[in-house]
């Protein structure tokens, strides 16, 4: 049967209804060798997080992406107690981020090989994550701004062992073309489509060639920094992809949140409800149709987070 992994269990792909792909609830920036759940209270955050994912529950929001890594604040009973208590589907991962000057990887992955990495995260799929039953519904990764380290073909190697082991989707925190194109490069090597690969932060990448070019090779493209401050930005790479025929592979998301441990009250929570607010009416208004929004919205996703071994 054809699932999708939620923090509550699987479910079918045509469950997940509209979906926002890339967000987050809790994110601490301490750094790997310093994170620690100690470092704020759940009962804390959960108060505070709560309003904001009930709020896109009643805009109509059905399924959530959290994207917080491993060593970043990944809290996935907090995850569990917001699912249960807002009714959304939500969606956690396994893996690392590498951007940053490696920050927030922990020391072994620096020494291990990608296929002991991915033995660390296969045993998070078949296991659960932190000593729970909970397990991911996709592989996170994140690598540099304008070229991959060695660090970083490591982890898109440990992924693409691990997609082929599980059928877990990749997203990796990557904005430009570049080292875009190098993971794409890495997973065809791998024997790994590019069907798997979710290019995150795609519109930091100002060329729509770019897009137009990794689309047709199948993979997906998240336009997920949507903001209602940057709707021309966001209206003009869509408007591209639409005259292109490629929004068959666009994603639509804020990458917006979220609690941040070490911050008074939890920081600045940025809404994740402009998709519903802003970006939908002015698609509206210039000239998608309903059918172009619910793929954007539900059908694409649906088919990236789909578990699936995607090979070439």
């Amino acid at each position: 049967m054809r699932e999708v992994m939620t923090v509550a269990g699987p479910i079918r792909p045509d469950q997940m209804g509209l979906t926002l792909t890339h967000e987050h609830v809790l994110v601490d920036f301490i750094g790997a060798d310093k994170i620690s759940p100690d470092r704020y209270d759940a009962d804390d955050a959960f108060n505070r997080i709560l309003p904001h994912l009930q709020r896109v529950k009643d805009l109509g929001c059905d399924t959530f992406v959290e994207c917080t890594p491993s060593f970043l604040g990944k809290d996935v009973r907090l995850l569990q107690r917001l699912s249960d208590t807002t009714g959304l589907h939500i969606i956690t991962n396994v893996g690392y981020y590498g951007a940053a000057q490696d920050k927030f990887l922990p020391q072994h992955a620096c020494e291990d090989s990608p296929e002991q990495l991915a033995d660390r995260w296969t045993r998070e799929w078949e296991s659960g994550i932190d000593g729970t039953r909970v397990r991911p519904g996709f592989i996170k990764i994140g690598v540099d701004l304008t070229a991959l380290s060695a660090v970083d073909k490591k982890l898109v190697l440990a992924a693409a062992i691990t997609h082929k082991r599980t059928g877990l989707t990749i997203m990796s925190h990557t904005a430009a073309a570049i080292p875009a194109m190098a993971q794409i490069e890495i997973l065809l090597d791998q024997g790994v489509h590019p069907e798997a690969w979710i290019w995150t932060h795609a519109h930091r990448e100002k060329d729509n060639d770019l897009h137009e070019r990794a689309a047709r090779q199948g993979a997906w493209i998240a336009f997920d920094g949507l903001d209602r401050s940057e709707l021309e930005r966001d209206l003009a790479h869509l408007r591209q992809m639409k005259e292109r025929g490629c929004l068959q592979r666009v994603h639509l998301s804020h990458d917006a949140g979220w609690y941040e441990p070490g911050e008074a009250e939890g920081g600045i929570y940025r809404p994740h409800d402009d998709l519903f607010t802003d970006v939908i009416p002015e698609l509206k208004q210039a000239g998608f149709s309903d059918e172009e929004i619910h793929r954007m919205t539900v059908e694409n996703p649906a088919d990236a987070f789909t578990i699936a071994v995607r090979l070439c």
